[in-house]
């Protein structure tokens, strides 16, 4: 049995963080399903910009978009669009088998709009209808901004993964929004069932404290966090207003660990999956991560409840000088500006390569 397999047998989900439409044509999706343990896939705009660029796969429908006016964002939703509902599709039976839990796949909203509560709700329901496809989550930063827009949404029937969660505060935030919303529903008469996840980035920890603390933590403090998130994620689905809420037919938002490819190459590449494995939880890896897990992996123990070494590694890092509230909220604005800024770099691409198909 390969480790994908051991992983997802233990009741964790492996999603691809990445999407293109040689992925899809080749068939390798497929194969990564079939083979791999595969049960669904994140996007972002880094992964379209790279995709898009490095390809000419693109280039037909980039001049059909172009040919009825559309600009470069609207001919970027129309190219995600298509990519995406086709990776809906072979998630589809996954997504039924598993009665809506597994076989999703993402896709985010402008991250021009990471600070535009209004602008985001209406995004994420045009979205949403013009995909036609109950599997596809739309992607809402968990900034404050962000949040009056998820719990909207919720509300309105949209799935959404939160992204850009740092902090077990920040992760709490997005978990009441996402209640607050299906609570909502619940007190309007409505299903109350709308899926969601939370999606916790765990390398930029340490990407960001890197030199600046002592060499015995280096690659601890994104794992350290994760247990503190984990344990606040059991305490949220465990409570007595979720309890209330299952009754009337809802599901919890499940935690999903997001940036889990390896930045150090003094590291193992596998250091995220095999630390944070954990039932009931989503651990969505770039490609090149899933191949080594599928290679090399290896499953410790499951992602554990009590925090003993976890507490002692946050106290140690504390005593280092990490202010983690402060630089959690440094990661999430910085998360932020960098989505803007991979967003504005995917849109100058499709619009010189619309320039040059013209030309």
């Amino acid at each position: 049995m390969k480790p994908t397999q051991q992983l997802h047998e233990l009741g964790q989900s492996l999603w691809l963080d990445n999407i293109t439409r040689d992925l899809l044509n080749s068939g390798t999706l497929g194969r990564y399903i079939d083979e791999l343990s595969v049960t669904g896939l994140t996007s972002n705009p880094t992964i379209f910009d790279h995709a898009i660029s490095g390809s000419s796969a693109y280039d037909e429908a980039i001049e059909k978009s172009a040919a009825v006016g559309k600009d470069a964002e609207g001919i970027f939703f129309d190219l995600a669009l298509d990519d995406l509902t086709r990776a809906a599709d072979l998630f589809k039976s996954l997504h039924d088998k598993t009665n809506g839990v597994d076989g999703w796949v993402s896709l985010e909203v402008s991250p021009l709009l990471a600070f535009d509560t209004e602008g985001s709700i209406q995004a994420a329901k045009s979205l949403f209808a013009r995909a036609e496809r109950s599997n596809l989550y739309i992607k809402i930063p968990g900034t404050p901004k962000g949040l009056p827009a998820i719990e909207e949404a919720i509300f309105a029937g949209i799935p959404v993964n939160v992204t850009l969660l740092f902090s077990r505060a920040q992760y709490t935030a997005a978990a009441e929004a996402y209640l607050r919303g299906i609570e909502r529903r619940i007190e309007a008469g409505l299903n109350p069932q709308i899926a969601s996840v939370a999606s916790v980035f765990v390398s930029r920890w340490d990407v960001a404290v890197s030199g600046k603390v002592p060499a015995e933590l280096n690659n601890r403090l994104g794992i350290a966090v994760g247990s503190q998130i984990y344990r606040a994620y059991l305490e949220q689905i465990g409570n007595a207003r979720w309890q209330r809420a299952s009754n009337f037919g809802a599901r919890p938002q499940r935690l999903l660990w997001a940036s889990t490819g390896v930045k150090d190459p003094n590291a193992s590449d596998i250091l995220y999956i095999k630390e944070l494995a954990g039932p009931y939880t989503v651990n969505t890896m770039p490609e090149k991560t899933l191949l080594a897990f599928a290679d090399h992996g290896e499953i410790g123990n499951l992602f554990p409840v009590e925090g003993g070494e976890y507490d002692n590694l946050i106290y140690q890092f504390i005593k280092a000088g990490v202010d983690l509230e402060t630089l959690a909220a440094t990661l999430q604005d910085e998360g932020a500006k960098s989505f803007v800024k991979s967003w504005d770099e995917l849109i100058s691409v499709i619009g010189s390569k619309t320039k040059q198909l013209k030309g």
